[in-house]
């Protein structure tokens, strides 16, 4: 119907299909979620006002909508075997700032990575709330090595005595010692909270640990690896919930939103599924073998590979670029190729974050469309000719003719 309502709306509705069908799509933090997902995402429960939690609404009319919320809850308990969830939370900023609400006081001192190594603007960066309303501390990774190091994060943790430690991260690609990061927040007495944004499909996919034994509050979107609709959850011990959903609503947020709430029930159950998990698999052998292409051909990865979905190329320390600055110039050249990533700094990167010295990409939405170590080659040998040649314009139309070509065999499940 919207074809003939608002021709204008459906067409550009239908470019962005066929970009996202016919590009390769390498941005980590972005996903295909399935056809179910986008169908509860559009039903008519979006037209349901629902302040208030199952049960305990300010509102008539809610008999479905507390079922399909409790059924999310159950799901999101059972998934990641949690006590206690929250499914209202709109995005992964939101869900953070509920979780601080939750636990601290304004003022109180929290731990996070440094953003310009791998953290989130929630994590303590100084123009946003987090770093404006709380008092943040930052760690690190090793400058040689790309790692968290555990035991300069300890140092820190006994020197500053953080009330709460945040272990989590959008731009480090390997595995995360979630109860190493307990037992320093235990040592100092500082809550633990986890945000798993990027890992959360690869934790319930059994090919990443699960910090629910050990931190006291879990956040994650449920768009990323999860495959769900863009939107958040909070996991936490049973004996914070009542503070969570207090911190949620009416702390942040008024009515939820019913339609992607149920779309995220969708994607729960279908994350329980062993097609997921072989997904989830899939995804990090894809990640690894990219890796292998892209360094056997004189590309630096920060922490020299990854071990999970996602990559963060060093332009500085690869030989034949070796330039400061030009993630934002590499990223538009890869575009250009019908390659889709993300310019992004580097730890210890020179440069500014408006001008950054790295390009960070991941294998999520290319193993959703059925992608395997053959095609990584294939896509890696394709970035190595971009990022050595990048203003070959005819070099690059030759690769997006032929990224085209191989998408039409990897459809999207739309």
């Amino acid at each position: 119907m919207l074809k003939e309502t608002d021709n204008e709306i459906y067409n550009l509705i239908q470019e962005e299909k066929d970009r996202q069908d016919y590009e390769l799509n390498m941005i980590p933090s972005e996903n295909y979620c399935s056809k179910e997902v986008l169908e509860a995402s559009g039903s008519v429960l979006n037209n349901k006002y629902a302040e208030g939690y199952p049960k305990k609404r300010y509102y008539q009319g809610n008999r479905v909508v507390d079922e399909v919320e409790t059924i999310a809850i159950e799901r999101a308990k059972k998934l990641f075997g949690a006590e206690y969830a929250n499914v209202q939370p709109l995005s992964g900023s939101g869900a953070n700032m509920a979780a601080y609400f939750a636990l601290l006081e304004h003022g109180d001192k929290i731990m996070g990575m440094e953003l310009s190594q791998g953290g989130h603007l929630t994590h303590g960066s100084p123009v946003n709330f987090s770093g404006k309303l709380y008092n943040f501390v930052s760690y690190g990774v090793d400058e040689k090595t790309g790692l968290l190091d555990m035991e300069k994060v300890r140092e820190l943790a006994i020197k500053e005595k953080p009330k709460m430690i945040v272990a989590g991260y959008t731009a480090y690609p390997r595995t995360v010692d979630f109860k190493k990061f307990s037992e320093i927040a235990q040592e100092v007495g500082a809550y633990l909270m986890a945000d798993v944004s990027h890992i959360a499909g690869l934790i319930v996919g059994g090919v990443h640990n699960s910090p629910v034994p050990y931190a006291d509050i879990v956040t994650t979107t449920t768009h990323k690896t999860l495959r769900g609709p863009r939107s958040a959850l909070i996991l936490c011990k049973e004996k914070y919930g009542k503070a969570v959903d207090k911190a949620v609503f009416p702390g942040l947020q008024g009515g939820p939103h019913e339609h992607i709430i149920a779309a995220k029930a969708v994607a729960f159950k279908e994350a329980m599924s062993n097609d997921f998990k072989k997904y989830a698999e899939q995804t990090i052998k894809n990640a690894q073998t990219l890796a292998k292409t892209l360094m056997d051909s004189g590309v630096k990865l920060v922490s020299d590979g990854t071990d999970n979905h996602l990559l963060l190329i060093d332009l500085i320390k690869t030989e034949f670029v070796g330039k400061i600055g030009v993630g934002k110039e590499y990223a538009v050249a890869l575009e250009d190729a019908g390659i889709i990533t993300n310019a992004n700094t580097v730890p210890y990167d020179p440069s500014t974050p408006f001008k950054p010295s790295g390009i960070r990409l991941g294998t999520p939405t290319l193993t959703t469309r059925g992608f395997k170590e053959e095609e990584m080659i294939k896509v890696g040998n394709w970035m190595i000719e971009v990022l050595k040649n990048p203003e070959d314009s005819e070099m690059k139309e030759r690769i997006r003719n032929e990224v085209k070509e191989l998408c039409k065999k990897f459809n999207p499940n739309f």
